[in-house]
């Protein structure tokens, strides 16, 4: 796990000790991280963003420093478990920003919880197609945890992440994302870890890609201010899911960042910040039962690609309410 730049705190859910980074004043900004990463993902952008705003950036289950107990890794569970974090931190409604799987976790919670969600921003975000890297696929292969145990042995851990580090600038389109790979491999010497990133992937992905899509339901953040952010480059979830973003959500504030690869707010966090304050200065939302029950009734106004359907429709709440 890399070092924090910041004070970690913590907080016991349903028997499970959660972290979290918790900084600044003002609107509350929650930060989801993504798959195998933690809140040090954000180190780059939470100084500034706490300058303005209560910034609340938690290590998901099975991630960084909390907990990574056999236990409900669906995404249902996940929005499930921030609504929890921000009711303890008592925090009623907060804008919320997710990376990558994070942001599948970001669209499940406005989903599971309009009323608590301001505003809904995606950062290369997971559920908008079945195009994912082949490198997470290969994760629910036979012999995965294998490979992993005997790549994260002291003696060859260095070696492997060394390699990685030292090929980030060969090819710049292709391997800016590099150095947060190897700071994945290395989380990955810890079992419980690896546990919990196969548990999560199983349920999210299979050998023909992601599983799980909200594009059906895309008609819904009309209830919302909704924004998208994609890095150009990306190699994890390819720039072409902004254009669905475009598609099913044609007043949603967007912007492509050029030069930029699955982390944008690592490769630009100045234009990543400048992004995100001019969308919190839209109004946020006010939850409205009867605007959303209307929504329901009419449906989306737009056609949903069948290419970014995927097989089973967004995941079901698994865990208690």
């Amino acid at each position: 796990m890399p070092r924090s730049q910041f004070d970690l705190q913590y907080v016991t859910l349903h028997g499970h000790r959660r972290a979290y980074v918790k900084a600044g004043s003002g609107p509350a900004l929650l930060l989801l991280h993504g798959l195998a990463c933690d809140h040090t993902t954000w180190d780059p952008v939470i100084r500034e963003l706490a300058t303005r705003y209560t910034v609340i950036a938690p290590d998901l289950l099975g991630h960084g420093a909390s907990d990574k107990p056999r236990a409900d890794y669906t995404v249902g569970g996940y929005a499930n478990g921030m609504r929890d974090l921000l009711a303890l931190l008592g925090v009623e409604r907060a804008s919320v920003i997710g990376h990558s799987f994070g942001g599948g976790v970001a669209m499940q919670f406005a989903y599971q919880f309009p009323e608590r969600t301001e505003r809904l921003m995606l950062v290369s975000a997971g559920g908008l197609g079945r195009e994912v890297t082949p490198l997470i696929k290969v994760i629910q292969a036979p012999g995965w945890e294998t490979l992993m145990r005997l790549l994260t042995r002291p003696g060859l851990r260095p070696l492997v992440t060394g390699a990685l580090r030292a090929g980030r600038g060969v090819w710049p389109t292709y391997t800016r994302d590099l150095d947060e790979v190897a700071a994945i491999v290395e989380s990955w010497q810890d079992r419980r870890t690896r546990y919990a990133i196969r548990h999560l992937v199983n349920a999210v992905i299979d050998w023909r890609g992601q599983v799980i899509s909200m594009a059906d339901r895309f008609y819904l953040t009309e209830n919302m201010p909704f924004a998208a952010l994609w890095g150009a480059d990306d190699q994890v979830l390819p720039a072409k899911h902004l254009e669905t973003v475009r598609h099913l959500a044609p007043e949603a504030m967007t912007e492509l960042l050029e030069a930029s690869g699955h982390f944008p707010h690592k490769d630009h966090p100045e234009k990543f910040i400048a992004f995100v304050d001019a969308f919190m200065a839209t109004p946020a939302s006010a939850y409205d039962k009867r605007r959303m029950v209307a929504l329901l009734r009419r449906g989306p106004l737009v056609d949903v690609p069948v290419a970014q359907m995927g097989d089973a429709p967004v995941d079901p709440v698994h865990a208690p309410a």
